[in-house]
C-alpha cells in the first residue's frame, strides 16, 4: 500500500471512530479504495458508444466501515449511516434500505445531495442481489478521499465504485448474483458488471446522463496501462505505458484550473441531447447507422444530411466522429511509443473540443496554450466533462518541474487563479484494503 493510500486509510479509521459510538476493534472492518481517473483522449464519446482511452490516477476515495445483510422484515432493518471528510457536519447522514420505493434522490441544491451517489449504488446492489431474499443492507461508513472535487477527474465515480466494492465485501458470495457461475469468478466480467451498475445509478438515480467510461476505468484499471474501452461492446484492451528511469521518457501531468463544473446541470446534458439530434438527422438518410460511433465524415458531408443539419448539430457530430478516429490512432501511438504522434492527437482533440464541441473555457485554453509552448511537451488538452476542470499533458520527465513552474506563474498572471499540478502514471483500479 502506498503512502497516500495508507494516510487515507488511517484518516478514514479516525473519522469512523470519532463519528460512531460503536467499538472499532478492527474486527469485521471493511476498507476499500477506488481511484480517480484522467482521460488521455476520447472525450464526450462514451455516451454515444465510442472509444475512450482513460487511466486511473494516484488519488483515491477510501470507504471504511462495518456492515451486514439483515432481514427486511425486522423493525429497524436497513439503517445506514454515512459521513464524509469533505462535509463540515460532524453528524452522519442516515437513510434506510428497508423499502426501496421510499429511497429517493435528494434535490441537487440540498446540502446532503452528495449522498445520492451512495444511495443510488446501494439501491442497485439491493435490487439485483438481495431484495428477492427479503434482505437489505445495514452499515456505518466513513468516507475519506483526495480526488479533487468538480475538477473533471471523476470524484463522483470514484465514490460510487468505492461504495460498490464495499457492498460487495458485505455480500460475499451473494455478489453479482445476476451473473452465471463462470462470470461471477471472472474478474473482468465483475469489473464490467460493477461499472454498469454504477453507471445505472448515475443515470437513473442521480439523473446524470453520463456514459460508462469513468466507472469502468476506476473499476478495471491496471497499473502501468491505460484502457482502450469500447463503449458499445463494453470490452476493453490494456495499452501499456511503461514507466522508465530515462529522463526523456514521458509522464502525465494533470493541471487543475480551479474552475469547477457540475455534471448534473447545464451544458453536459445539453451535449447528450445535441448528439442524439445529430444522430436522428443522419438516420433519415442512413437508417443503418445505429449510433454516432458508426457515423463517418462521409455521412455528415452528404448533401441531404448537411443541408438539413444545423451548424451546431454538424459540429457536435464532427467532434464525435473525429475523436473516435483519434482515439484508435492514439492507442497505437501509445503502444508503440510514438509519443510525438500521441501529442499531436491530444492537441487536435483539444481544438475539436474547443471549436466543435464547445466544452472548453478561457482558463482551460490558457493552460493548454501555456503547456503546448513549453519544452518537452508532446501534447496537452482538456480532460473530463469540461467547462473548467483539468488539463492533461504528455511531457518528458526531465521537463516536468519547468512545466509546472511555468504553468503556475503564467496562469496566475493571466487569470488571477492558482492552478494545482500533479504528475502521475497509470495506477490500479479499485481494491480491498481490509476485509
Amino acid at each position: 500500500m502506498d503512502c497516500q493510500k495508507s494516510f487515507l486509510l488511517e484518516s478514514a479509521r479516525e473519522l469512523f471512530r470519532s463519528t460512531y459510538s460503536i467499538k472499532d476493534d478492527g474486527s469485521q472492518v471493511i476498507a476499500v479504495s477506488a481511484p480517480g481517473r484522467v482521460n488521455l483522449i476520447g472525450e464526450h464519446v462514451d455516451y454515444t458508444g465510442g472509444y475512450v482511452l482513460p487511466m486511473a490516477i494516484g488519488f483515491s476515495t477510501v470507504c471504511y466501515g462495518k456492515g451486514s445483510l439483515v432481514s427486511s422484515q425486522d423493525a429497524s432493518a436497513g439503517q445506514c449511516r454515512i459521513i464524509s471528510s469533505h462535509i463540515q457536519s460532524k453528524s452522519p447522514v442516515c437513510f434506510s434500505t428497508k423499502n426501496l420505493k421510499d429511497l429517493k434522490a435528494l434535490p441537487h441544491e440540498h446540502p446532503d445531495s452528495w449522498t445520492n451517489y451512495v444511495m443510488g449504488v446501494v439501491r442497485e446492489y439491493t435490487m439485483v442481489d438481495v431484495a428477492r431474499e427479503d434482505l437489505c443492507f445495514s452499515f456505518d461508513l466513513a468516507i475519506v478521499g483526495n480526488v479533487p472535487l468538480g475538477a473533471g477527474v471523476s470524484s463522483s465515480a470514484s465514490l460510487e465504485v468505492s461504495v460498490a466494492r464495499f457492498l460487495e465485501s458485505i455480500l460475499k458470495q451473494k455478489a453479482f448474483s445476476d451473473l452465471n457461475e463462470n462470470d461471477r469468478i471472472n474478474e473482468k466480467t465483475r469489473n464490467i458488471s460493477r461499472a454498469l451498475r454504477c453507471r445505472k445509478s448515475s443515470n437513473e438515480f442521480c439523473g446524470i446522463p453520463c456514459g460508462i467510461m469513468d466507472q469502468y476505468v476506476i473499476s478495471a484499471a491496471v497499473k502501468g496501462s491505460a484502457l482502450l474501452i469500447d463503449c458499445t461492446t463494453n470490452d476493453y484492451t490494456t495499452v501499456e505505458m511503461k514507466e522508465s528511469s530515462d529522463e526523456s521518457s514521458p509522464v502525465i501531468l494533470v493541471c487543475n484550473s480551479q474552475v469547477q463544473h457540475e455534471n448534473a446541470t447545464g451544458e453536459y446534458p445539453l451535449r447528450v441531447k445535441q448528439c442524439q439530434a445529430s444522430l436522428e438527422e443522419i438516420q433519415k438518410s442512413f437508417p443503418d447507422v445505429e449510433s454516432l460511433r458508426y457515423a463517418t465524415m462521409d455521412h455528415i458531408e452528404t448533401e441531404d444530411v448537411k443541408q438539413n443539419m444545423d451548424d451546431v448539430a454538424y459540429r457536435r457530430a464532427k467532434h464525435v466522429i473525429s475523436e473516435n478516429e483519434r482515439t484508435i490512432e492514439a492507442k497505437d501511438a501509445l503502444k508503440t511509443g510514438n509519443f510525438v504522434r500521441m501529442g499531436e492527437l491530444m492537441n487536435d482533440s483539444h481544438t475539436s473540443m474547443k471549436d466543435d464541441y464547445e466544452t472548453s473555457c478561457s482558463e482551460i485554453d490558457i493552460l493548454v496554450s501555456i503547456a503546448q509552448s513549453c519544452p518537452g511537451v508532446y501534447g496537452s488538452r482538456l480532460t473530463g466533462g469540461g467547462f473548467g476542470g483539468c488539463t492533461v499533458t504528455l511531457v518528458e520527465k526531465k521537463h516536468v518541474k519547468e512545466l509546472i513552474d511555468t504553468l503556475e506563474k503564467n496562469y496566475k498572471e493571466k487569470t488571477g487563479f492558482e492552478c494545482v499540478c500533479f504528475e502521475t502514471l497509470p495506477e490500479d483500479g479499485c481494491s480491498v484494503l481490509l476485509e
